[in-house]
């Protein structure tokens, strides 16, 4: 019964996908015909066109999955524990460090290689 629901709640989603791509389309049209007009003015256009196309994207079934998407992430992200200045500076030297030898290691092994090559080559 779910199914039905759902079908029947976003049965008209190619009509709102082509009326957002046809707002989008007349925003930029209209912010390249009006380029005389301050930059202000054009911008709040563009904005309030782009509130309007996010609003009837999110009555689409991949418009709300993708709203449901960005909350889940938006809590996700609340949940992470940052490190502190201290911990990052730490982690951060101690990177630098294990490149630091790891390029003298490599050093030397390329060192040792050519060696033996210019001892068998002569």
């Amino acid at each position: 019964m779910n199914a039905v629901v759902e079908d029947k709640q976003f049965r008209f989603d190619w009509l709102k996908w082509s009326l957002v791509f046809a707002l989008a389309a007349g925003a930029i049209y209209g912010n390249w015909y009006f380029t005389a007009e301050s930059a202000f003015y054009r911008v709040v256009g563009l904005l309030l066109v782009l509130a309007v196309c996010g609003f009837i994207a999110v009555q689409t079934a991949k418009g709300a999955a993708t709203l449901e998407l960005a909350i889940g992430a938006r809590t996700e992200w609340r949940k992470v524990v940052w490190p502190t200045a201290e911990e990052r500076n730490q982690t951060t030297l101690i990177v630098v460090a294990i490149i630091l030898l790891m390029a003298l290691i490599l050093w030397g092994i390329d060192s040792l290689l050519s060696w033996i090559a210019s001892l068998i080559m002569g």
